[in-house]
């Protein structure tokens, strides 16, 4: 039983970590903030420490991914600000963790794939018609990311973890901006498009990270073996 139980708390404990961490950056300052930043990278590495090789490489191609769009979405063009006005060091390990804990949730329910996959369209579809109608505040710009989300869910072959990860981020999105840890503009800066805090896309654009890391991550196995055993030394001969 106990061997049974393991799988299901690893993403629990994924879940749990992530709402502590948001609800101390809460109340944090820039200083405490470094050292969540630091403990965050030490949980991300000891998490990967267990893992396989692809998973790792696949963890790391989402944090990378998920950085550059922190990087523009945040600092650059200024769509979503987070509450010191920088991008704190625990976001990129965040992401890490986001998308292990989404594959751990993905792993747990593989006996309900399809239910979990209609649970995560049915609520983007939901979210996004409801920003376009009935909601105060008008989400156009979010609403454009929940057909990408529909397409992944319905034709990717890893719409599993794609449907977990979309949860995973739509309740931190609430839970983020409920806490002010960041909050998105009213307006999309340039092209003055109505967005939501937070827009319904976002967690569905997330999974943009995930697609690609999951797309570069078995090149990067291959390059590296074949560069491997290109550095490995020829067997010498004896003679007879």
């Amino acid at each position: 039983m106990a061997r049974a139980a393991v799988p299901r708390l690893a993403p629990l404990a994924g879940a749990a970590y992530l709402a502590a961490l948001l609800a101390a950056d809460h109340f944090s300052s820039r200083h405490e903030q470094l050292a969540l930043g630091a403990l965050t990278w030490i949980v991300l590495l000891a998490a990967l420490s267990r893992l396989s090789p692809e998973r790792r490489v696949q963890t790391a191609g989402v944090v990378c991914f998920a950085t550059v769009g922190e990087v523009t979405g945040s600092l650059i063009w200024g769509v979503y600000h987070y509450r010191l006005g920088n991008l704190p060091l625990f976001v990129p390990a965040a992401h890490g963790i986001v998308y292990l804990t989404g594959v751990g949730v993905a792993g747990a329910l593989a006996s309900r794939t399809r239910a979990l996959v209609g649970v995560a369209a049915a609520g983007a579809t939901v979210w996004g018609l409801l920003g376009l109608t009935v909601l105060p505040h008008r989400d156009v710009a979010g609403a454009v990311g929940v057909p990408l989300l529909l397409v992944f869910l319905w034709r990717g072959r890893n719409r599993s973890v794609y449907a977990a990860v979309f949860l995973i981020v739509a309740a931190l999105e609430f839970y983020g901006t409920a806490l002010g840890t960041w909050r998105w503009e009213p307006k999309l800066p340039g092209l003055g498009i109505p967005d939501g805090n937070p827009p319904s896309g976002v967690a569905s654009g997330y999974v943009w990270f995930d697609v690609m890391a999951l797309l570069v991550a078995p090149v990067v196995l291959r390059t590296r073996t074949r560069r491997t055993e290109a550095e490995r030394p020829l067997p010498t001969s004896t003679p007879a």
